[in-house]
């Protein structure tokens, strides 16, 4: 099938308030508060949820300049508009930017759920899987259970947890929301170096996020992003590496919240993404070979992004695996892809074959 015979619907989510029926796609103007929030008109918006809205326009312009027809479709929080349009307009392929609903990360498996009950085709990973990776304690049971490195953790649901007794992991550690995406819940004191501020930021995690709290060994070490792309085989983009040097000496050696989405910050000047990452032969052999299988037991589909730490031994420990990231222009994926001779373009449009491939469409 020619790509301008391709009807795709790029679907994502920014709550705004009512402007018209689902065929608007006028903008909204955001300012930035004193507390790092994105402020519109009517309420205080996550700055993650916000880099989508850009996302997606550079996903619809790329679509367009390969080709295909292309419309926007803004879920605004309502899910019964997403079934209306899906019935009304019949894509025959959803490019899905959805990263939440609600403000819940937890929903974004819930939006391709839907997609799935109406057999609608889209892109990305699977409803179950966007679930089990969202819990990372979950995603690190699956990950063990193959072999494949993590660093030891336990999960603390409640403060009357908090026991030295209990307590059987060696610091320092780290601690994160259980159930977050982002970097969300993640700051420099998220790294702990004894009882007393554990129990101080495993309390903070569970009264602010309402979620159990996880805590890991924390992995003092090198950073490496691995950008894979495909399904037959999936295709493992060059590596690149998270450069902490520019951090203040007593800043910890992580991605924080700021580190991503606060522009100008200490952190997000302090860690710059190094493509090609610069590694032996055999350790980079040995990331690629743990991060594929990784994104295969979790059943990852499309493309994904896997985080891994390297140990003082060289080590390889997965920290996160990452389905549906971000593909913004100046996102690490894209960076990896250029690397590899593609162009932005190229990307958006491997993705949609990828899916059209898998539905047959």
């Amino acid at each position: 099938m020619r790509p301008f015979d391709v009807k795709i619907a790029v679907v994502f989510n920014e709550h705004i308030e009512s402007r018209g029926d689902y065929h608007s796609t006028n903008e909204i103007s955001y300012s930035l508060n004193p507390e790092g929030l994105i402020e519109t008109t009517t309420e205080l918006v996550d700055l993650s949820e916000v880099g989508v809205i850009e996302e997606r326009l550079q996903v619809e312009a790329a679509l367009k300049e390969k080709g295909f027809q292309t419309q926007s479709f803004n879920i605004n929080n309502d899910i019964q508009s997403l079934v209306s349009f899906l019935s009304e307009e019949k894509p025959k392929l959803v490019f899905n930017l959805c990263e939440s609903l609600f403000g819940k990360a937890i929903h974004e498996m819930h939006v391709a759920g839907v997609f799935e009950l109406m057999n609608v085709n889209y892109t990305g990973s699977p409803s179950i899987t966007l679930g089990a990776c969202l819990n990372k304690v979950w995603t690190k049971e699956i990950l063990k259970h193959y072999d494949i490195p993590v660093a030891r953790h336990q999960v603390y649901e409640s403060k009357d947890q908090l026991k030295n007794r209990n307590f059987k992991l060696s610091f320092p550690v780290i601690v994160k929301p259980l159930g977050e995406d982002a970097s969300a819940g993640i700051e420099n004191d998220s790294v702990v170096y004894d009882f007393k501020n554990l129990v101080s930021r495993v309390t903070k995690i569970l009264t602010t996020f309402n979620q159990p709290a996880l805590v890991e060994e924390y992995i003092d070490g090198r950073e490496i992003n691995v950008a894979i792309l495909g399904n037959t085989p999936p295709q493992v983009l060059p590596l690149s590496e998270i450069d902490f040097s520019e951090l203040p000496p007593d800043y910890p050696r992580i991605v924080t919240y700021n580190a991503k989405w606060l522009e100008g910050s200490l952190e997000y000047n302090g860690t710059v993404g190094k493509c090609p990452a610069v590694l032996s032969r055999s350790v980079e052999e040995k990331i690629k070979r743990i991060a594929l299988c990784a994104y295969s037991v979790m059943g990852v589909r499309d493309y994904a992004r896997v985080d891994i730490r390297l140990d003082k031994n060289n080590t390889p420990y997965v920290l996160e695996i990452n389905p549906n990231p971000d593909i913004s222009r100046d996102a690490g994926f894209i960076r990896s892809a250029k690397f590899a001779g593609m162009t932005f373009e190229d990307v958006m449009e491997a993705i949609v074959q990828c899916a059209l491939m898998r539905c047959k469409v």
